[in-house]
């Protein structure tokens, strides 16, 4: 009898854990680990499984069906979590339905196909997504020009930008560095890769490769780009057809009209600015803020926006935190002047004392894009030869949890729209 009433007691156990929910807590107090947590809920989707993402409830927590290969992975990767019965996750599913509470719940329903694009060899400089993808162990694609010129992006949901500079300026690296051997190199493989595709300038080669970017947002990809490939690459759009670069980065001078001759309507996020034309000077145009900006370092926050959870997913989704203010970090751009965003472009974090956005986000015809301003969101001025950041020293920054928020956005499955 005694065995009969061990066996059924196992037997009880096992379909109530079979019935429950695994919820990964994202407070602060409540996970151990927020960068792997991603990839965690990441993994689930792999699985064929769905993760409802529980918006402001505990930082944006997860929860999925339990099963214990996933459990395992929490264990390993040491990943919080909690076994959460059926009969408490109907209360927790009942208080975030309250119209009072700023809550919402969005289903993630399949991975996300991931592209990095990022140039072949080890530049003198690391990728703060890059960083963060391999370390939650979310698996990603290397694309560069080759794939996006013969219409490769159509394969992935999410794209994210490298450090590039697509005004074919090699990042104004010149007066710094143009006798350093991984800057000769740099050039002549841009300048190879021009001539492979048939095009006179790395200019004109960087402008075919924005439009293909920009093709693909339209067509209803997800574009991700950080530091200096947010600003250079609404630059390149705006300056089609308009020589900007100078004798030493494309062989003659650039047009003494270009300023003249941009055109904003083809930019994603930015209007009205001004170009730098010196070309020995560190920097593209007055979008960024980085020589400009004085901001002392112990003050060097922004802040990230409160969104209707109900009525604003989306940006919702993007700012998901433990926190609502994280700390800044600087980069060759690292930040927006609030006066050159366009009206449709929206503010997801900010400096308002500094007339700065770092976080700002768009549609563009079935996509979107989102730009994160700086470098390194742990290394606060990241220096061209510094070693990457080791993220095992920072497993709960909120500034790479943004990264990551970016991530999972593909994974939402779509409200319908209002009419």
């Amino acid at each position: 009898m005694r065995k009969i009433f061990y066996l059924l007691l196992f037997i009880l156990s096992f379909s109530e854990l079979q019935a429950a929910k695994m919820l990964i807590p994202m407070d602060e107090s409540g996970q151990t680990n927020h960068l792997k947590a991603y990839g965690i809920a990441f993994l689930v989707l792999t699985k064929n499984e769905k993760v409802d993402w529980l918006l402001n409830y505990r930082g944006g927590s997860f929860v999925f069906d339990y099963f214990q290969e996933i459990e395992n992975e929490c264990k390993i990767r040491n990943v919080s979590y909690e076994i959460v019965p059926d009969a408490k996750y109907t209360a927790i599913l009942t208080e975030i339905a309250d119209p009072e509470v700023n809550m919402d719940i969005v289903r993630l329903e399949k991975a996300p196909k991931i592209a990095v694009y990022t140039p072949d060899g080890k530049l003198p400089w690391d990728d703060a997504v890059t960083m963060v993808l391999t370390y939650a162990e979310i698996p990603f694609d290397k694309v560069y020009d080759d794939e996006l010129l013969d219409d490769k992006l159509i394969k992935y949901d999410w794209l994210h930008l490298h450090h590039e500079d697509f005004t074919g300026q090699y990042g104004k690296f010149y007066a710094a560095y143009n006798t350093a051997e991984w800057y000769i190199n740099d050039v002549k493989k841009n300048e190879a890769m021009a001539k492979k595709h048939g095009f006179e300038k790395v200019s004109q080669l960087k402008l075919a490769v924005a439009k293909k970017i920009k093709e693909f947002v339209i067509g209803g990809g997800y574009l991700f780009a950080m530091c200096s490939a947010t600003d250079s690459y609404d630059i390149a759009l705006a300056a089609e057809g308009t020589d900007i670069c100078e004798k030493m980065y494309d062989g003659d001078a650039a047009d003494p009209a270009a300023q003249a001759k941009l055109n904003f309507e083809k930019c994603l996020a930015f209007k009205d600015f001004h170009l730098k034309t010196n070309p020995l000077e560190y920097e593209y145009s007055d979008i960024d803020a980085t020589t400009t900006r004085k901001v002392p370092f112990k003050s060097d926050y922004f802040t990230l926006f409160a969104f209707s959870a109900k009525f604003d997913p989306i940006p919702t989704m993007l700012c998901q935190n433990h926190t609502t203010t994280v700390k800044g970090f600087m980069g060759q751009t690292t930040s927006f002047t609030s006066k050159f965003l366009k009206s449709s472009t929206q503010v997801l974090g900010e400096n308002k004392s500094a007339g700065e956005a770092r976080y700002i986000h768009g549609d563009l015809g079935k996509g979107t894009w989102t730009f994160y301003g700086g470098h390194d969101p742990e290394d606060y001025q990241h220096i061209v030869g510094d070693p990457p950041t080791d993220l095992s020293l920072h497993p709960n920054s909120p500034g790479f949890r943004l990264i990551l928020n970016n991530v999972l956005f593909p994974a939402a499955k779509k409200k319908p729209q209002k009419t």
